[in-house]
């Protein structure tokens, strides 16, 4: 299989020269298991960090992260790519770019402002006149409210899948106790307890979830099903250092002509009608406080599965009967995770059965099973990426490709099956500070 690298160059300190071709295996073939190959640079580019295909024609489109510009490039070869009309101005530290499914614009989100720029793409391909989305505000932006009682606090949620979450939101022991069956008040809660220290604080000796009583609070926001209940020992994770600053990260489109965006600084999941004409703001729901929203996968089942980078978990989102979306389930990425782990990617199976999320910092990536009707995920399992800082990875079939940002190497682990557990590194690719890797059809 042939595969594009998006990589990091001089202008942000390291060595790669522009897009890089390079293969898995025999070129032509579907699978990626066989050993890895650089074929050399398709083209030079100024630090192209995220790659999108065009779903129709031989055309690239490069986010040059850090001059803020979306580039567009032709193929002219098995191995090598052409610029195709001008750049275009995207924000600062773009990030990330999606494509539309008809090719007729393409979203790109820029790490460093905020900003979800649209693009029209003509008829080659080539790139159009920009269009700035609606700026994001924060919703947790406003002054101090009096702390809610729990069952607010949970209606809100649409369901608990981190109890941390309510005591960051201003809950404290006496309101949990409340909606943890009615236990005696007790001191309040250290914001690093974990579900131990809090069960042991509210009297409890099990796993609250399971109360009876407890699941008749839960259930009392109207029509949002009961997220699974998350271990959360150990250290808070990285939180955004300094001022809470817009971060928008990835987009996907949806089916129905909406896109989605995540907002990572403002914990948002904003949703917009699109179109080759521009984007309108449709609605947006606020991840917990401080978890950093960052990638997204959509499922074929229809629901939406966000990772976000401090807090390590996997959100699932999906609509309702009235087109909007809606938090349903939330779970830890790992109860193996360690403190400080900052989460990246998230990818899943060619059959929808798991989802994988890349773990930097223990450099491991973490494996879900997807469950139910895809309403719901649970971790599984936690393998070794074989690599340092996995920046990207993609699932191909029966084989997991890292990007390993701090190795300068791309690995390939095969992937059992069965259990969806990727197993050893089987071939490793020398490539500088690689950041992307996109199959080329």
């Amino acid at each position: 299989m042939r595969i594009w690298i998006g990589a990091r160059g001089a202008d942000m300190g390291k060595e790669a020269r522009g897009i890089m071709a390079a293969t898995a295996g025999a070129a032509d073939s579907p699978l990626a298991s066989g050993p890895l190959a650089m074929a050399g640079d398709a083209v030079e580019a100024p630090s192209p960090t995220w790659l999108a295909a065009h779903p129709s024609l031989d055309v690239v489109y490069a986010a040059l992260e850090a001059e803020g510009r979306v580039a567009a490039f032709r193929r002219t070869g098995e191995a090598t790519l052409a610029r195709l009309g001008a750049t275009v101005e995207a924000g600062e530290t773009t990030c990330h770019i999606a494509v539309a499914p008809d090719g007729s614009h393409l979203v790109a989100t820029a790490w460093g402002d905020g900003v979800v720029t649209h693009v029209p793409l003509g008829t080659d391909g080539r790139l159009g006149s920009r269009t700035e989305a609606a700026p994001a505000t924060d919703p947790y932006a406003s002054a101090p409210a009096p702390a809610p009682d729990a069952a607010a606090l949970v209606a809100q949620q649409g369901g608990v899948a981190d109890l941390r979450a309510l005591v960051e939101r201003g809950a404290d022991a006496s309101q949990l106790a409340a909606m943890l069956a009615g236990s005696t008040p007790t001191p309040a809660i250290r914001d690093d307890a974990g579900l131990d220290d809090i069960l042991a604080l509210l009297g409890q000796s099990k796993n609250p979830f399971d109360d009876p009583a407890v699941r008749d609070i839960l259930q009392a926001a109207p029509d949002e099903p009961l997220a699974g209940a998350v271990d959360l020992g150990g250290a808070p994770a990285p939180q955004q250092e300094g001022p809470r600053t817009p971060r928008a990260h990835c987009s996907v489109f949806l089916p129905g002509g909406l896109v989605a965006t995540t907002d990572l600084g403002y914990d948002l999941v904003r949703f917009w009608r699109s179109s080759g004409r521009g984007m309108t703001l449709h609605h947006e729901v606020a991840l917990p406080l401080g978890a950093g929203p960052r990638h997204m996968v959509l499922h074929p089942s229809g629901h939406l599965y966000v990772v976000t980078e401090f807090t390590c978990e996997v959100f699932v989102l999906s609509p309702g009967p009235d087109g909007r979306w809606a938090l349903r389930a939330g779970v830890a990425a790992s109860p193996g995770s360690l403190p400080g782990d900052t989460a990246a990617e998230l990818a899943r199976s060619r059959d929808g059965a798991f989802l994988y999320a890349g773990l930097r910092g223990s450099d491991t990536i973490a494996v879900l099973r997807v469950r139910g009707e895809g309403d719901r995920v649970e971790p599984v399992a936690l393998a070794e990426s074989g690599i340092r800082k996995p920046r990207h990875h993609v699932v191909l079939r029966d084989t997991l490709l890292v990007a390993g940002q701090d190795s300068d190497e791309i690995a390939s682990l095969g992937i059992d099956e069965r259990t969806g557990v990727p197993g050893r590194v089987r071939h490793r690719l020398s490539v500088p500070s690689p950041q992307h890797i996109l199959p080329v059809r």
